[in-house]
């Protein structure tokens, strides 16, 4: 277990400043987790807390989120990719294994495809292989069209509670929807517009590394017909079922992600040093 978490700000090289949360030692297998929509790093709080040492762990806010600096663009999936790899030139990471959470695997899986000699595994924990057509989504976006500042605390409530199979705590809970108010209402129209107007299924091209997919049955967005489209569309992947949880697995069941996350980093380090 993590023995605490330090936070720290990185200038993107013509980017803006970003907040992220640092675990672990420095002589680790590095391990970069990047957050979804209108979340921040503290949404990997109780994930970062069970990762173990042996790993160096980090977790960036991206541009408009949390106390992360607020440009007026630059929201579409692939705006918020570079500024991943500029984030790992920031910190000095040659090469890690990306860890995305729902839509932030989205951004997370575009750089791998597109940056390969920088990425040495991808997990995408209840990451959408696409958005289109989805109810929920479409009345979400119906919703977050019309929202103005200061973005309601109700709206912002029900957002995230709605996401999981099982209560978290609710101390947790609270920080998370303070932390995603932090988004002014135009990055929640902005970063839904871009995930909505890419092809998602052509980001799932031209991935080569080892990959990790983890799905939990109750999740009210994705189903398991959507994670086999991203199995066939990326040639070394695995999915992992988790019964019982819904969208947020690192929320409901950290401690198992955790370790399935440990487990894949240990088998993408033997198989590099393998040569295989």
């Amino acid at each position: 277990m993590a023995s605490g978490i330090a936070v720290h700000r990185a200038e993107l090289r013509d980017g803006p400043v970003l907040p992220y949360a640092e675990t672990g030692r420095p002589e680790g297998a590095t391990v970069v987790l990047v957050h979804g929509y209108a979340d921040s790093w503290w949404t990997f709080e109780p994930l970062l807390r069970r990762l173990p040492p042996s790993l160096h762990v980090y977790a960036p806010t991206q541009r408009g989120h949390g106390d992360a600096d607020k440009p007026a663009d630059g929201y579409l999936p692939e705006d918020l990719a570079v500024d991943l790899v500029a984030f790992m030139d920031a910190v000095g990471i040659g090469r890690a294994v990306l860890v995305g959470g729902s839509s932030g695997g989205v951004q997370a899986r575009i750089v791998a495809g597109r940056y390969p000699d920088r990425v040495a595994g991808l997990v995408l924990l209840g990451v959408p292989a696409d958005l289109a057509g989805k109810p929920a989504v479409t009345e979400l976006w119906e919703t977050v069209r019309g929202l103005e500042d200061p973005v309601d605390r109700g709206f912002a409530e029900g957002f995230s509670a709605g996401l999981t199979a099982e209560p978290v705590g609710r101390g947790f809970l609270e920080t998370v929807v303070e932390e995603s108010m932090k988004a002014p209402a135009r990055v929640w129209r902005e970063t839904l517009r871009g995930l909505l107007e890419t092809d998602l299924r052509a980001t799932l091209g031209g991935i080569l590394v080892p990959t990790l997919v983890v799905w939990g049955d109750r999740d009210p967005l994705l189903t398991r017909e959507e994670q086999q489209m991203i199995l066939d569309a990326v040639p070394d992947s695995r999915l992992i079922v988790y019964e019982g949880v819904g969208h947020v697995p690192y929320w409901e069941r950290p401690e198992r992600v955790a370790r399935d996350i440990s487990d894949f980093v240990r088998g993408a380090r033997g198989r590099e040093t393998a040569g295989t």
